[in-house]
């Protein structure tokens, strides 16, 4: 059997999706915790990463997880791609319409329907592995904290949600990081917590 035929014919593409989506929300959860004060300067820093890594590089990732074969991956980071290019036209409108303020109803009603899906996938990761499952627990409650924060017209739940979006993140670096280490040593190096 040749090298070739013995590789996969297409490398993991989990740690970028989870790569784009830490980072993004990173940034994004910093704005929500109230980290950075400024409208503009939330929307400078989201806008650029919601379209690109955020965006385009996790749904690029969910196509390449179709090809892996991977249905969970592939409706996670083409979803959570196309979720970000969402939110980054969100802000970019926002921004291009005096009087417009992003946030206030209709971010909370695109982030409550974002709840549920996220729910459902949840419901899916709880039979990945431990480091997947707590990585959708910990989003699903950022929604909800987002989501009613916004609703309520609450700042304090909004941030409640921001610092947990920020631990959401963190999860999701770690659970990139446990793939490529993964891959460059042929086994486990962070532990994800297989479910028996």
């Amino acid at each position: 059997m040749s090298d070739a035929a013995s590789k996969p014919a297409v490398a993991n593409p989990g740690p970028l999706g989870l790569s784009g989506f830490a980072l993004t929300t990173l940034v994004l959860s910093l704005v929500n915790a109230g980290v950075f004060k400024s409208t503009d300067l939330s929307a400078f820093a989201v806008l650029p990463l919601a379209l690109t890594f955020g965006g385009l590089a996790q749904l690029l990732a969910g196509m390449w997880e179709f090809k892996a074969a991977n249905t969970f991956g592939a409706t996670a980071f083409t979803s959570y791609g196309a979720f970000w290019i969402g939110i980054g036209m969100y802000l970019w409108f926002a921004m291009s319409s005096p009087g417009f303020a992003p946030g206030g109803k209709s971010l909370s009603t695109i982030l409550l329907a974002w709840t549920v899906f996220t729910f459902v996938m949840m419901l899916g990761a709880l039979r990945v592995n431990g480091a997947t499952a707590s990585l959708f627990v910990l989003l699903f409650v950022t929604f909800v904290l987002l989501t009613y924060g916004g609703f309520a017209n609450s700042t304090s739940i909004t941030n409640i949600g921001g610092y947990l979006g920020i631990v959401t993140a963190a999860n999701a670096f770690y659970n990139a990081a446990a793939g490529i280490l993964k891959d460059l040593a042929g086994k486990d190096v962070l532990p994800v917590f297989n479910f028996k």
